[in-house]
């Protein structure tokens, strides 16, 4: 979602005179997008901020004025910190406000030494009304549809930093997708920090009925969503795995704790079964689908059987990707008051234990594709002559040697080489000279 806000902020400047520069030093004004959602972030910040403030004061020695933004949910949560701490700082913005760039720049460049700008507020109306269009040409482009979370796990800063769920009107969505499509996206995901408890406002409509209304756009062949929690899969959701083609066969959905002891303190309200049998009516739908997860280990309280049911979850599952970290206190959240916290070394013993578990299943993954035609939507360069690089339907980056006219176009690819993060192939093509067809992997 930060890189689709990003997007945007460069949307809303680009229409007062700015342009990216992949050159800081040539920047006129510099803004540090952030996530919250674990303490190094916010620890990265403030050592980026003290590179750049010898950037502004060496700019500033050649007559150059530069502003410094810091937006996001680290600025949403301690913006008066920032201000206090970084001096350097013009403008505090959170994560609601970014529409409002133009007019806190004009506010900053009026104040200018006298201290920073500071906007954290959560406005009553939605920024998606004063958002410009939507500009890409990338062939694979992000969309947020939802923001916010009214779920209140007991870790997370979500609900705080961004608010309550809010969702967007389909036909606002779908008219965004028709310019991103235009702009030559193949594929877009659907972005929300709570994405499947999407509901317009308006009508009750859920994901299901969107993602349906965007298959429908001609050039669209590629949809996904993510972050997904389990007790919002509803069936109509679940029956869209198996009915829309252009719906990818790989979800992203965290389930945290293989432990229903800890799931009950995370207040992540399902227990283990219910995610299991979320996962089988998934399967049922789309005999092809493979799952990610997200996990935390060492949350307070976390005994070594909680640890090991964890560890159960993952073998039985083989999650094809996943992302595993040690539980992080994040002030104020309820979980950083809670006693038996988990000490830092066994976090790191279980934390290592549970990725040796996640690890070998994405590799058994990547190894049985040997062989087998995969459709990939090429995105980027490689880092030989003639290469290019991009993504299989489950996300696993794949790169083969082709015509650069393959760039932002899905091509079928023999996988002739996997790797533990990714796969290698050719352009599959059949005796007759025509391309394969590529095949489903089966469950």
């Amino acid at each position: 979602m930060n890189v689709y806000d990003s997007g945007r902020m460069g949307d809303v400047l680009a229409h007062h005179g700015y342009s990216l520069t992949d050159d800081a030093g040539d920047a006129d004004m510099v803004i540090l997008n952030t996530c919250h959602i674990r303490e190094k972030a916010a620890e990265k910040l403030y050592s980026e901020l003290g590179r750049y403030r010898i950037l502004k004061d060496a700019r500033k020695a050649a007559g150059k004025t530069t502003l410094i933004a810091v937006a996001g949910c680290v600025a949403q949560a301690e913006g008066a910190e920032i201000m206090a701490r970084a001096p350097v700082v013009d403008i505090v913005l959170g994560p609601q406000t970014y529409h409002r760039l133009p007019e806190l720049i004009a506010r900053a460049e009026r104040s200018g030494a006298s201290g920073g700008v500071l906007d954290i507020e959560f406005p009553p109306e939605s920024k998606f009304d004063h958002l410009p269009d939507a500009a890409t040409t990338s062939s694979a482009a992000f969309l947020t549809i939802q923001e916010g979370c009214d779920k209140f796990c007991t870790f997370c800063v979500v609900p705080y930093t961004r608010g309550a769920e809010y969702s967007r009107p389909i036909a606002d969505i779908v008219a965004e997708a028709r310019l991103l499509t235009a702009g030559g996206a193949a594929e877009i995901t659907l972005l929300g920090q709570n994405v499947n408890a999407y509901r317009e406002a308006d009508t009750g409509a859920g994901l299901a009925p969107l993602i349906r209304a965007l298959a429908e756009i001609d050039g669209l062949a590629r949809l996904r969503y993510m972050t997904s929690h389990p007790i919002d899969m509803d069936d109509d959701l679940i029956a869209a795995h198996g009915d829309v083609d252009a719906l990818m066969p790989f979800l992203h959905l965290p389930v945290q704790s293989g432990s229903d002891a800890v799931l009950a303190r995370m207040n992540r309200r399902h227990r283990i079964d219910d995610y299991r049998r979320v996962i089988d009516r998934l399967i049922a739908a789309r005999n092809d689908l493979k799952l990610s997860s997200d996990f935390i280990v060492g949350f307070p309280g976390e005994s070594d059987k909680d640890f090991e049911a964890t560890l159960e979850l993952a073998t039985d599952i083989g999650f094809i990707q996943a992302y595993s970290f040690k539980y992080s206190p994040r002030p104020g959240t309820p979980a950083a008051a809670m006693t038996e916290q988990v000490p830092e070394a066994v976090k790191s013993e279980r934390l290592a234990a549970l990725q040796d578990v996640l690890s070998a299943s994405q590799r058994a993954f990547n190894a049985a594709c040997d062989g087998r035609v995969m459709a990939v939507l090429f995105d980027r360069a490689g880092r030989k002559d003639g290469q290019l690089v991009g993504r299989s339907p489950y996300m696993q980056p794949v790169h083969a040697m082709a015509p650069e006219g393959l760039m932002g176009r899905i091509a079928d690819i023999l996988i002739t080489e996997t790797n533990v993060n990714s796969l290698g192939g050719e352009i599959a093509v059949a005796a007759d000279g025509n391309h394969i067809s590529p095949r489903r992997i089966s469950a």
